[in-house]
């Protein structure tokens, strides 16, 4: 089945009408500027691969480079690596870097890209001293060992130290930037405040002024996809669980572009590479060994939504070649529980103005070196 909106909408159930019957609002200010989203580059999307990139498992620093080089100067057009990354920081930026350990141990943001970011930082003029690798709960980004090879002086940051499946304490968040949706966790009520709002991490708020994201390539039970844009909605804000409570009680459709539509996000994250060298083809988020594929690509995006559209697209093709379902077609079973996935969110981004969703808009440049 081609994504297209009716056949989405179709495999969904209808949830979609649900979801936006969700009054939502935002409040939250940040200063937009040409790279906030969809970027410099609205709708294009660029795909490298690079067959040595990984090997017996093991990511290879040398083709990972190649791959970094190549793809952010054809998805900028600029002579250089460095000329790339003037595009998006300049010295006297604070920048933070999104990265994504959930998948851990088989399938999370990797050490050889993240030292390829801060090496373009650097290449920008950025000190690393004004980097800083975030994730949300610190007892994950450190169980990924993150810290163990960030280079010398650079920082890192996080917003609470573990995770609850409540998330409703604010130490760490911003009460000046939250999304309000007309939705809470069962058992809570609805006119308090505190449960029906998800408030931005200070990270994203007081620490940085520019955003790269670093996602990677997974299946989400609830969400269908958690890709660029998800890496965001899910963690920079707090009270998350609220979205996807249970295998029925899912609005992950409307919850996670609303929650990037934040100015603080919005405007704050300017660059997104999506580390596809692992992929994960079926029961997000946490990866299980038997559904994790080799890729051998990362890609290069400003526009989230039509870089989650390229790799929804990804995930599916290994699907069909796997003899499953597409992630909109597909139904429950002992590793994915949820009765509709929501990969809608997407589009629905693209409704939003966050970025290209109609593919006929989308310029895909795929590389293999």
């Amino acid at each position: 089945m081609h994504l297209t909106r009716r056949n989405c909408l179709r495999a969904i159930g209808g949830t979609l009408g649900a979801a936006r019957a969700l009054a939502v609002q935002v409040s939250s200010k940040a200063e937009a500027s040409k790279v906030a989203m969809p970027g410099l580059f609205r709708g294009r999307v660029v795909a490298v691969e690079h067959p040595g990139s990984i090997i017996e498992g093991h990511y290879q620093a040398e083709p990972v480079r190649q791959m970094m080089r190549k793809g952010m100067t054809e998805l900028t057009g600029a002579d250089g690596w460095a000329g790339a990354w003037r595009l998006f920081v300049e010295p006297g930026d604070v920048v933070g870097i999104k990265v994504n350990p959930v998948g851990q141990p088989h399938v999370i943001s990797a050490a050889e890209v993240v030292r390829e970011i801060i090496a373009g930082l650097n290449a920008a003029g950025i000190k690393n001293k004004d980097i800083v690798v975030y994730d949300r709960y610190r007892d994950e980004f450190f169980q990924g060992g993150f810290d163990k090879w960030l280079p010398e002086g650079v920082r890192t940051s996080s917003a609470a130290t573990t995770f609850d499946e409540v998330q409703l304490a604010i130490e760490g968040y911003d009460p000046d930037h939250y999304m309000d949706m007309a939705l809470t966790l069962p058992g809570y009520d609805a006119s308090n405040l505190t449960a029906r709002r998800s408030y931005a991490a200070r990270f994203i708020t007081k620490e940085v002024n520019k955003l790269i994201n670093l996602p990677v390539l997974k299946d989400h039970q609830s969400a269908g996809v958690t890709l660029a844009l998800k890496n965001l909605s899910h963690g920079l804000v707090n009270n998350v669980c609220r979205s996807h409570s249970s295998s029925t009680l899912n609005t992950c459709g409307q919850f996670i572009p609303a929650v990037v539509s934040m100015p603080v996000i919005r405007n704050k994250a300017v660059l997104h590479v999506l580390d596809g060298v692992k992929g994960l083809y079926h029961g997000g988020p946490g990866a299980r060994p038997q559904f994790v594929w080799e890729h051998k690509t990362i890609y290069f995006a400003t526009d989230p939504v039509a870089l989650d559209h390229i790799c929804w697209k990804a995930i599916d093709q290994k699907r069909i070649a796997m003899g499953m379902k597409t992630i909109a077609e597909d139904r429950p079973d002992m590793y994915s529980t949820f009765w509709n996935r929501q990969p809608e969110h997407v589009e629905i981004a693209g409704a939003m103005g966050l970025g290209e969703w109609n593919e006929s808009k989308i310029d895909s440049r795929r590389i293999r070196l």
